[in-house]
């Protein structure tokens, strides 16, 4: 293995792990704060948006709201299927399904 990307996993690794270990030993004897608790809560959501956001808005490296835009319509079907169902398996079945179609239409 290049030596350079070694360097690269141990650094992560060790912010990772520092990043972590930091929060626990700040936090061991009162506990999170119950506005950072719900502050953290939302978090996950941010970081997915912002994983998905650009593929559905995106796809051809630009801003395409058309409906010619399958990635946007199949997001939108999935948004719709997350709502009226609360499962994540489901929404990604119907999310895949709506592409497939879409991309083979």
């Amino acid at each position: 293995m290049r030596s350079d990307i070694l360097a690269i996993i141990l650094g992560m690794a060790a912010v990772t792990f520092l990043t972590r270990f930091g929060a626990q030993l700040a936090f061991r004897g009162t506990g999170i704060p119950a506005w950072l608790g719900r502050w953290l809560r939302h978090v996950p959501t941010g970081i997915l948006t912002a994983l998905i956001a650009p593929s559905l808005l995106l796809p051809q490296g630009r801003l395409d709201l058309t409906w010619h835009n399958p990635y946007l319509l199949a997001g939108l079907v999935a948004a719709l299927a997350a709502w009226r169902f609360g499962s994540v398996p489901v929404t990604m079945g119907i999310g895949m399904a709506t592409i497939l179609l879409l991309r083979l239409w």
